[in-house]
């Protein structure tokens, strides 16, 4: 069993989504000609739960949701030993003229961003574009691309990964941590 540094406890982990709600309702108020979208896969979990308290707190059941699936926009797709398994794209919707909440687990080195930038193209020009992540790997980024809402900042390097569970799949909310050579050492 894996153990790594508990960056967000289950409180913390909670606290952390309701301070984002809350700075996105200030800045886009009632969501009205805007839409939350997903990245598929790690990025539903959390979107998930931005998208059910946005609609608690705001009151609009209205709010445009989708799940973007990015396997065949990645730079990296065909460099895999096994076949990558897409997601279903679940967007009922175009993005032509709205503002669009792109939202995902970990901001590493931007390749997933880029991935879903280019992907969400086939559904209109939006208005704009924000990213909300729930940890920002600062030190790591290998293109221009940053988030405008940020759950947590961690300084790791190469060497460390970041790993998010949540309750539903991992019986907790929380952040983690890992080293990759203490772990190997452990081994």
């Amino acid at each position: 069993m894996q153990s790594g540094k508990q960056l967000l406890n289950p409180d913390q982990f909670r606290l952390t989504i309701e301070r984002l709600c809350h700075q996105l309702i200030e800045d886009w108020e009632d969501f009205s000609d805007a839409c939350v979208i997903g990245i598929q896969p790690r990025g539903v979990a959390l979107s998930d739960r931005i998208y059910q308290r946005l609609v608690a707190l705001t009151g609009n059941e209205k709010i445009k949701y989708g799940k973007l699936d990015i396997t065949f926009y990645r730079d990296d797709f065909r460099m895999h030993d096994t076949p990558l398994t897409a997601h279903p794209n679940e967007m009922d919707f175009l993005v032509k003229d709205k503002k669009v909440l792109l939202v995902d687990d970990v901001l590493y080195t931007g390749r997933t961003i880029q991935a879903a930038l280019a992907a969400l193209q086939h559904y209109g020009r939006p208005e704009k574009v924000e990213l909300l992540v729930l940890v920002d790997r600062r030190f790591n980024r290998h293109l221009p691309i940053q988030a405008d809402y940020t759950g947590v900042v961690v300084d790791a390097l190469d060497e460390a990964y970041v790993r998010v569970h949540w309750k539903e799949k991992h019986g907790e909310d929380e952040i983690l941590l890992f080293d990759k050579k203490a772990e190997l050492a452990a081994e």
